[in-house]
């Protein structure tokens, strides 16, 4: 592994990883924190009926049990991701401590699972718990396998894949009608700003590193699943209620040597949900890559696609696997970093990469909040 590679899995694991505390570690409590906030009392104004209501199970699962069945499966991926997902979809119920611990199979699992990877230190598959929305069940899942960490390496540019093989577990237990996977992504789009949404069916893998040789490195999929519009107006009235926590700060230069002085203007970005096929391509794809890759204003991404993440596109293979027995699923991202000006300098060293400086910054300072967008568009596609 070049130091290179080392420093892209170094970066990707900062974001999964930024927010972990100890409680994330350990096992569900039981008592007195049922109610506690996972970050903050959101007070969303949900139209009457729709409202998340989570639920506890009438009996406590074991973590080797299964998961329970719902209509539909909600899952994302990292630290902030999940508690945005709680505050919004499970709301008074803090996913650190309360979610269920669910290591079904977990044993299995291990020997496709490098060591240092996010699972083994956790000692579980994910973490999870049931909510209803109007008449629909759902079951929201934080993972903890991720594409482009837990590859054990089987040949040159091949590696094992776990992730798929728990996709594919989850839809035997949950039997879904719908997935959608939820999180952060790197803007790519010009009209993608801090906290934007994008919902898409069309994904595609765009792998240079360890699966550079599977078949499926360059594969794009699309899902049959419709975008329901009936509920996006409210949804992106319900985000303007934390706009003001997206506004981006005054930027200047790292001293005051620079001629252009101390302050620049910050930027103010009303939230937006961009949809396929018509604020962007049909087939203008969410990318998944196996390294740490960001849109910027010079590298095209724009053009080839709609975000760019680490996961989604294994949901197209699993669902390729399975054909017309599978589930239909989307993709609801929210841009955690805008489009990084391209002009900042990149090194050598690596320690001068300014724009991956910014792009990991910006998850840091405003990934939970563009979470809760994309958690509130979530909401829109399964609310009846």
């Amino acid at each position: 592994m070049t130091i290179t590679d080392r420093v892209e899995i170094d970066l990707a694991r900062r974001i999964y990883d930024f927010g972990l505390t100890a409680d994330d570690y350990g096992p569900r409590r039981h008592g007195l924190d049922a109610t506690t906030k996972a970050r903050a009392a959101l007070d969303i104004d949900w139209p009457a009926g729709q409202e998340p209501v989570p639920f506890e199970l009438p009996v406590e699962p074991d973590p080797a049990d299964p998961l329970p069945r719902a209509d539909v499966l909600v899952i994302t991926w990292t630290a902030a991701e999940m508690l945005a997902l709680a505050d919004v979809l499970t709301p008074g119920v803090n996913p650190r401590t309360r979610w269920y611990r669910y290591a079904r199979h977990f044993e299995e699992y291990l020997p496709e699972i490098r060591g240092g990877a996010p699972a083994r230190a956790v000692r579980r598959l994910g973490s999870y718990y049931p909510t209803r929305i109007g008449s629909k069940s759902v079951l929201c899942v934080k993972s903890e396998l991720h594409l482009n960490q837990d590859g054990v390496t089987t040949g040159a540019g091949t590696a094992t894949l776990p992730v798929a093989r728990f996709i594919e577990q989850m839809y035997d237990e949950v039997q879904p009608k719908l997935v959608i996977t939820v999180g952060t992504a790197g803007g790519t789009l010009g009209n993608a700003e801090l906290g934007d949404v994008m919902i898409t069916r069309c994904v595609q893998f765009r792998c240079t590193k360890e699966f550079r040789n599977e078949p499926f490195s360059d594969r794009l999929y699309e899902s049959s699943a419709t975008i329901r519009r009936k509920h996006l107006p409210t949804a992106l009235t319900l985000m303007q209620a934390h706009a003001d926590q997206l506004v981006e700060p005054d930027f200047g230069p790292p001293t005051e040597f620079y001629d252009f002085g101390a302050n620049l203007p910050g930027h103010v970005n009303t939230p937006s949900i961009l949809i396929d096929g018509t604020d962007f391509p049909r087939r203008l794809p969410m990318l998944t890559t196996d390294f740490f890759e960001f849109g910027t204003t010079t590298n095209g991404l724009d053009q080839v696609g709609c975000g760019v993440e680490m996961g989604d596109a294994v949901f197209g293979l699993v669902g390729e696997r399975r054909g017309a027995a599978g589930p239909k699923w989307l993709v609801i991202r929210n841009a955690s970093d805008p489009a990084i000006n391209g002009h900042l300098p990149v090194g050598p060293p690596s320690a001068l990469n300014m724009q991956a400086h910014w792009a990991v910054w910006y998850y840091e300072a405003f990934g939970y909040w563009t979470s809760v967008n994309s958690a509130i568009a979530t909401w829109s596609q399964i609310a009846t």
